[in-house]
């Protein structure tokens, strides 16, 4: 009796054994190998569409959109963003005369507002200004007419400050843009001037130091680099900066100059 008892046992185990590997083996065939899936069957990561951009890792490479300059030439396009203070701005037109340098500004328009006599100067010295939208926004979280009317109001600021349009480039403030907004922004006149590589001078953390080191370990021919009016580290580095870059045997040129 105990023997027939224990052969039941274990045929009841060994069958157990082997529908659990059946099961086993039929879950792992319906998964796609890097693709968790959640209990309800959908995966678990983050769903993306082929019209969202990343903004975290430049270089990017994304039709209609300026985000090198031409890199069979030996030069480097510094554009200044300016929304917020306006703490390097001079020390910024000082380094620009004493390099002899044509350079870039994207401005917003609240910016110039409420700095009119710098928005003229900037122009006076024959810079670039391009358009950086009126309040800084998100462009993918407003409405059309939203982004439409920031590029707009924009135009008209700085236009009647300087007499020249703020055309035909535009920065996306945080970088924050797709592919339908900068269709909006097409039909409007721009085109948009992302960048190679942001030195990261905006951010708190940083040391002089830092910035400057990633500026030159980072040096190649058609190269953006994106840098703030409103931080105190720009004012601070910059003519370092652009004589190590010059001794480089780099240009430093306007976008428009490094476009060509």
């Amino acid at each position: 009796m105990k023997s027939k008892k224990s052969t039941i046992f274990i045929l009841l185990l060994f069958t157990a054994l082997i529908l659990a590997g059946v099961f086993y083996w039929q879950t792992k065939q319906s998964e796609t190998p890097g693709s968790p899936k959640s209990s309800n069957g959908t995966s678990s990561l983050p769903q993306t569409s082929e019209n969202e951009i990343a903004t975290s890792a430049p270089p990017f490479v994304v039709k209609g959109e300026v985000s090198r300059g031409n890199p069979a030439k030996k030069q480097i396009i510094f554009t200044f963003d300016a929304g917020a203070g306006t703490n390097s701005a001079q020390k910024i037109l000082e380094t620009a005369k004493a390099h002899n340098l044509k350079l870039t500004f994207f401005i917003t328009g609240k910016f110039a507002e409420k700095n009119p006599e710098l928005i003229k100067q900037i122009s006076s010295k024959d810079h670039e200004i391009f358009n950086h939208t009126y309040s800084h926004p998100h462009l993918t979280q407003i409405t059309d007419e939203q982004i439409k009317e920031e590029l707009d109001k924009t135009e008209q600021i700085i236009s009647s400050l300087t007499g020249k349009t703020t055309k035909p480039y535009f920065r996306p403030p945080y970088g924050d843009r797709n592919n339908h907004v900068l269709m909006v922004a097409k039909n409007e006149g721009y085109q948009s001037a992302y960048w190679t590589l942001d030195a990261l001078d905006w951010m708190s953390d940083k040391t002089e130091e830092q910035v400057k080191k990633r500026i030159y370990s980072n040096l190649k021919s058609g190269a953006i680099i994106l840098m703030h009016a409103g931080d105190d580290i720009t004012g601070n580095v910059l003519d370092e900066v652009f004589t190590y870059v010059e001794n480089q045997g780099y240009k430093i040129v306007s976008l428009t100059e490094g476009l060509k």
